[in-house]
């Protein structure tokens, strides 16, 4: 008999493990892959290594956060290193935008572009640590169970200023006018579930992480953070059990009593589901235990899937950093076919992450290592065909803007991941690849609730949940459901 049984063992699980266990209870972790990590994981092939997920290190001090709670820090577990520039931008051939890690020489670049843009920009970032430093402080680290988290005079004052009822695209306009300039702005918001004019102009605090912040990476790949927190939660007495999954949550009386899985039946106090919302409750759950209906489900927005490549090249690729984005096609029409008509896009934006420029143990001598995405609505038909016409499209683009020629014979290493792939992999909800949109309507108390009213000892984290999609987001919405299952469950 454990105090708590983690289903899953992604950001969200690790770091409800991780709490949990530091309170001194007996924690069971159950992943149904054969591995840790959840969307973050990794795997090598033909001497590459390769992050199967989150690939971009923002938002440091969510991380230092962490591993202090537990007296430690990311330097006692991996090396990180500053990307300058943080990333490139594709505007078109002959048509680059490198971003520094400096805001006064970004502020010089975009002082060329707009005159009077490096004093808008001081000015933007100002409001944008505003809302990162409330946002992340204050409104982030509540469960939103309750409006009633939220009825303090001074965060409702911070509630006008953080601009809840304005749109990215609104804000960006209100600094600046020229379109490369508010591209650059306004593309975390492509990632966050919907086009810049549906999105609060708060989460211009993803502006301020990218641009004050920095881009960051851990030497060796995302996955050594998963590595630091599985060796945070084995020291202090987590048990993992990998290749186990969860058929049947078994409840009596409104409490969950044991857990059917297809390695035996396991019991516990409480749970904390931190595997995909949807397919715990849709499919593990009785159905009068369920909060929410498949009507529901099917009413929320979700934020894109992906289609993506990892790919080994026998050579160097020039021209192109770490991260790179391709954003020589129209936004807005590629924002349509995402999100108000779902299609395959027909001029689609990628983005191409290729580690190798950074480090060279993710791939072999005089090798590199390409990881290419390619936004897409969530639950459309995909095939090997389509995904190839599109693999094809994004290395034509990246050949002609690089002037580096590829061939078939380049890629010794293949492999594709798309809509299918996240639901085998992960149990994605529609295939998504982020989670729920995070619109003005499914932010805070309006997500899926972290706690279920109809059962006791059931607590819900991950990115369907609060806070929200994203890694510190994830690590956020672990340590809360931690806190609700020692308060609310009784272990």
């Amino acid at each position: 008999m454990k105090d708590t049984i983690v289903i899953g063992s992604g950001f969200a699980g690790l770091a409800a493990a991780c709490y949990l266990a530091k309170e001194g209870k007996k924690v069971l972790v159950l992943e149904k892959n054969e591995s840790v990590g959840g969307r973050a994981s990794f795997f090598q092939a033909k001497g590459f290594s390769f992050d199967m997920g989150p690939s971009w290190y923002w938002m440091p001090d969510v991380f230092e956060n962490f591993f202090s709670d537990f007296g430690k820090k990311p330097s006692d577990f991996y090396t990180l290193e500053r990307l300058d520039p943080g990333y490139k931008v594709f505007y078109g051939k002959g048509d680059e935008f490198e971003v520094p890690a400096s805001t006064k020489e970004l502020g010089l670049l975009f002082e060329e572009l707009e005159p009077g843009a490096a004093v808008q920009l001081e000015k933007f970032l100002k409001d944008a640590k505003y809302k990162y430093d409330r946002g992340i402080n204050d409104l982030i680290n509540k469960p939103s169970l309750s409006l009633m988290e939220f009825a303090n005079p001074l965060l409702l004052k911070d509630l006008f200023a953080l601009d809840l009822l304005s749109s990215i695209e609104g804000l960006v306009g209100r600094y600046f006018k020229h379109p490369k300039i508010r591209k650059l702005l306004e593309f975390p918001s492509y990632f966050l579930g919907a086009t810049p004019n549906k999105i609060p102009a708060l989460y211009s605090l993803m502006n301020f992480a990218d641009l004050q912040l920095g881009t960051w990476y851990p030497i060796g790949g995302m996955h050594e953070i998963i590595k630091a927190m599985h060796r945070v939660a084995l020291d202090l007495g987590v048990e993992f059990h990998t290749d186990t999954a969860v058929e049947k949550i078994n409840i009596d009386n409104g409490v969950v009593t044991s857990l059917d899985t297809n390695q035996g039946v396991f019991k516990s106090k409480s749970v904390v589901a931190a595997a995909d919302y949807n397919f715990v409750e849709q499919n593990l759950i009785p159905a009068s235990y369920r909060q929410y209906d498949a009507a529901y489900w099917d009413k929320q927005i979700l934020a894109p899937s992906s289609l993506i490549f990892y790919l080994g090249f026998n050579k160097n690729i020039k021209n192109l950093r770490h991260h790179n984005l391709f954003f020589d096609k129209d936004f807005k029409a590629f924002g349509e076919d995402i999100y108000e008509q779902p299609k395959w896009p027909e001029e689609p934006l990628f983005y191409a992450c290729v580690p190798s420029k950074t480090d060279q143990s993710v791939s072999p001598d005089g090798c590199e290592n390409v990881f290419l995405l390619m936004p897409v609505s969530p639950d459309i038909e995909g095939s090997d065909d389509i995904h190839t016409h599109y693999l094809n499209l994004m290395l034509d683009r990246i050949s002609d803007f690089t002037g580096e020629e590829i061939k078939a014979e380049n890629i010794v290493f293949k492999r594709s991941f798309a809509h299918q792939e996240f639901k085998d992999r992960y149990h994605a909800f529609k295939g998504n690849a982020y989670g729920l949109a995070n619109t003005l309507k499914q932010t805070a108390i309006f997500k899926p609730k972290m706690m279920n009213p109809k059962i006791n000892n059931l607590v819900y984290a991950g990115q369907l949940t609060v806070p929200g999609p994203g890694v510190p987001p994830s690590l956020i919405s672990g340590k809360l459901a931690a806190e609700l299952a020692i308060k609310h469950c009784k272990i």
